[in-house]
């Protein structure tokens, strides 16, 4: 904290120097930067934009006030917006100040008003981050509003990501900031930065006065309807007729625990890597590999993988993860959870998948039959639809070698008759290779030999007459299989097709 000395001898708060601190230790802003400052009016941004106006010679930086009128306090939100304006004339600032009805658009909403209002907000000042150039957003989060913030994290539910509270710099992703991913993908890094994250609200406030700055009140603040209000005035006044130190104990423990998430940060990104990979808009784990890992760098690792496939963590929650973690870890295949923001875990053998629910499980890359059936010629070849598959035929006298799962050489004299490629029916049964003839139900099959379930009903089957001749990739018919009797060899391959034939 940083302190100087007044007229009487007493020290004061220094929020100059605190921010001008703040900035240079998180590498929060750069000479020469082009910033918007969202300022509604309050207490907290007013002093913001007042700290920033004063530094602005010293580091050249060209500020931008924007305001988003949410229309949601009748005259009082018109006034701001007046208020703001008229500030930006007298300081000589530029300004951006526009009007939502965010109570109409909420009407087809299923988000509370409260996240509307901040998911609006966000996006209008990435807005006019766009529109004036600047790559950094600056907001006014006080230290106050960063005990309040861990308070809500702990008594909803959240891991260390959560209980870490606010950070002083993050890149603005996702629906978290009521951005769309596909904007923000195609344009550059956008950085909110919050100075006064270590500042008190009592030394804001302290501040404003000091320094003749009247900011404006908004009433609804008091509205302890309002979760984060209910926390502010009720809540936490309560907790500190039982420890009168107890913002301190939260504030310290948000700065111990975003200390401890920074060192597992990376070592749950290496076992990412390993024990998962990105397939088709789906994150597939390598069961075993997971199941051995640290129960934390288990809950890690599956936080990350929403964090890949949607950006925002605000709706997952620690019994969301450690209820995915379970099923994962001890269900059999088939088995299913759905988790927020319309993801699915699905188990499956050797692996787990998370996917979009709508999508679904990616395929593998293996030959799938996306058709009925298909007319196997005696010789030849012949493509797979919709995949960069093929099936290649040849009748030989002499035996060919056999290299991969995805060839199958019969006795040709046993394959006589229609020939097709099917996908299963039900009913379906064939004699497996190796077991004297015995007959077997495929879809027992499948389920032995561990096939996932999204791959059953596209699985190849050769079928010659009625009889399942190959299960493809698996398992040939015991009655057409070479022997030593056999004359004439029936090679059947499926491989990818060759580029540019």
């Amino acid at each position: 904290m940083r302190m100087v000395v007044d007229k009487a001898g007493q020290k004061a708060f220094d929020l100059r120097a605190q921010v001008r601190a703040a900035i240079l230790k998180y590498k929060l802003l750069a000479q020469g930067d082009r910033v918007i400052v969202g300022v509604s009016g309050g207490a907290d941004s007013l002093a913001l934009l007042h700290v920033l106006r004063s530094l602005s010679d010293e580091f050249d930086w060209h500020l931008h006030i924007a305001h988003l009128n949410h229309q949601l306090r009748g005259p009082e939100s018109d006034e701001d917006a007046a208020f703001v304006t008229a500030l930006a004339r007298e300081w000589k600032l530029p300004a951006t100040v526009e009007a939502r009805d965010l109570a109409a658009f909420a009407r087809g909403e299923r988000l509370s008003i409260e996240e509307l209002a901040r998911r609006a907000r966000y996006a209008f000042l990435a807005d006019v981050a766009r529109q004036q150039n600047a790559s950094t957003i600056a907001v006014a989060h006080n230290r106050d509003d960063q005990v309040e913030t861990v308070l809500m994290h702990f008594l909803r539910g959240a891991g260390l990501a959560g209980l870490r509270g606010m950070q002083h710099k993050v890149e603005m992703r996702g629906v978290s900031f009521g951005l769309p991913e596909s904007r923000v993908a195609t344009q550059a890094p956008l950085y909110l930065i919050r100075p006064l994250l270590d500042v008190s609200r009592a030394d804001i406030e302290q501040y404003c006065k000091e320094n003749y700055l009247a900011p404006r009140v908004d009433h609804s603040n008091f509205d302890t309807v309002l979760f984060r209000n209910r926390l502010r005035h009720e809540v936490l006044p309560y907790l500190e007729r039982l420890n009168p130190n107890l913002r301190e104990v939260i504030y310290h423990s948000s700065i111990a625990i975003a200390d401890d998430y920074d060192f597992l940060s990376p070592l749950i990104r290496n076992e990412f890597m390993r024990v998962a990979q990105e397939q088709a808009g789906a994150i597939v784990f390598h069961r075993a590999a997971w199941s051995a890992l640290h129960p934390a760098l288990q809950r890690g690792t599956l936080r990350l993988a929403v964090q890949r496939l949607r950006s925002d963590l605000r709706d997952l929650g620690w019994v969301h993860i450690e209820q995915a973690r379970r099923v994962a870890l001890e269900k059999n295949a088939g088995a299913e959870v759905t988790l927020p923001a319309g993801l699915t875990l699905v188990v499956g053998y050797g692996m787990f998948v998370l996917a979009d629910s709508v999508r679904g499980i990616p395929l593998p890359d293996i030959p799938l039959l996306h058709v009925k059936s298909l007319d196997v010629p005696v010789q030849g070849i012949v493509e797979l639809p919709e995949t960069n598959w093929v099936l290649e035929t040849e009748v030989t006298t002499h035996k060919p070698e056999v290299n991969d799962r995805w060839t199958a050489v019969l006795d040709f004299g046993m394959c006589r008759g229609e020939r097709i490629l099917r996908r299963r029916r039900p009913g379906d049964r064939f004699q497996p290779a190796g077991m004297n003839g015995h007959t077997r139900s495929l879809h027992d099959f499948m389920i032995d030999e561990k096939i996932e379930r999204t791959v059953r009903a596209l699985l190849p089957l050769l079928v010659v007459g009625e009889r399942i001749v190959w299960v493809c990739g698996w398992r040939v018919d015991e009655r057409a299989r070479v022997t030593p009797y056999t004359r004439e060899f029936w090679r059947v391959t499926l491989r990818k097709k060759i580029m540019g034939v």
